[in-house]
């Protein structure tokens, strides 16, 4: 996969304003702790996640991902003419039908001959939807882009939490498949691509890999299937299989996408990677041999926030200017599934609001 003709103009961000550590949500869980025998303190030791944050109760994802957009346009200054795709990428969503991406569409004044849709790959949505813009620009078919997500982590804490107070039968082993949804965080994220002849930065988006190795779907998995009495989403997982099987296909994944984009380590100055936890930060970098001090790490403040957690950490390393003109970027996403994207970025420029 090798691009020639696109350039990303921007990443874009909008946090949620509320924050919520990780020692008031063992303080929720302080019944089941006694019961079990568990450390205070045991959440932040295990996955580095000091806090995270939440939209407000009931909020849509549309609704942010909505203003998400315009910031990306102002930031971009891109003529919303131009916009010949906007996909909307993360796991969460307004409803199943239509596409929250049409609700977006209309809330952003974006063109009608724009094309529209939601796209989903657990925590790959958004690199997905990169690479599905990228492919149109390269085609011919559209001149500019915008792939966004936003993530609404609190129903999915609260109801875990929830679940784990009224379940007499919650064991030291049965807990840990819980785990993981108590890491999840909540943020939205934004990418602007555009045909080099209408970019204002020159940031060439170079290509990349992608692998699969779906032995591992169950691994991870939730949503519907696995709601709650309370109508609140679930998820199941087993984070040290997944732990081990996710770096095992990124592992390959690195080893294509460096011989597609002709990189050698040494090539990488800087690196964004999906935000998952201390454990998985530190055993993705040391397989593929990359210096941690390379990479920009959010997930201590931010927790997991799923599909935009990667373009989050690259729109907060570029506003703090971690990236400098000539730089190459290498974007290292995984999925439960599993599925692997690393993709490379020649950057030169970084426009601000």
């Amino acid at each position: 996969m090798r691009y020639q003709r696109v350039c990303i103009e921007s990443f874009v961000t909008l946090l949620p304003e509320e924050v919520v550590t990780s020692e008031q949500i063992e303080t929720q869980l302080a019944p089941v702790y006694e019961r079990l025998g568990l450390p205070a303190g045991r959440l932040e030791l295990m996955s580095g996640i000091r806090e995270r944050r939440f939209h407000a109760a009931g909020c849509r994802p549309g609704t942010v991902s909505a203003q998400t957009v315009q910031k990306a346009l102002q930031v971009s200054q891109l003529d919303p003419r131009h916009v010949g795709a906007l996909i909307h990428g993360s796991v969460c969503r307004d409803q199943l039908e239509p596409a929250t991406a049409t609700g977006v569409h209309h809330a952003a004044s974006l063109p009608d001959d724009c094309l529209v849709l939601d796209i989903s790959n657990a925590c790959l949505g958004l690199l997905n939807g990169m690479m599905m813009i990228a492919d149109l620009i390269e085609l011919g078919r559209i001149q500019a882009g915008i792939i966004v997500g936003t993530e609404v982590g609190r129903p999915l804490v609260e109801g875990t939490i929830a679940k784990l107070l009224r379940d007499p039968q919650v064991s030291r082993k049965s807990i840990k498949l819980d785990f993981a949804s108590l890491t999840i965080g909540s943020g939205s994220a934004a990418v602007v691509l555009c045909e080099e002849s209408i970019s204002r930065t020159g940031n060439r988006f170079l290509g990349g890999a992608c692998l699969a190795d779906t032995r591992h779907h169950r691994l991870c998995a939730g949503g519907v299937e696995e709601q709650g009495s309370d109508g609140r989403p679930l998820m199941s997982t087993d984070s040290e299989a997944l732990l081990h099987a996710g770096v095992n296909l990124a592992e390959r994944t690195w080893a294509v996408a460096r011989q597609t984009l002709g990189w050698s380590n040494a090539d990488v100055d800087r690196i964004f990677t999906h935000q998952v936890g201390k454990a998985h930060r530190q055993l993705l970098l040391s397989r593929l041999e990359l210096p941690p001090e390379r990479d920009y790490p959010t997930v201590d403040f931010l927790g997991n926030t799923g599909a935009v957690a990667l373009p989050t950490a690259a729109a907060l390393g570029l506003q703090r200017g971690i990236v400098q003109p000539g730089d190459r970027v290498a974007l290292l996403g995984i999925g439960s599934g599993l599925n692997c994207i690393m993709l490379g970025l020649e950057w030169h420029k970084t426009l601000f609001e």
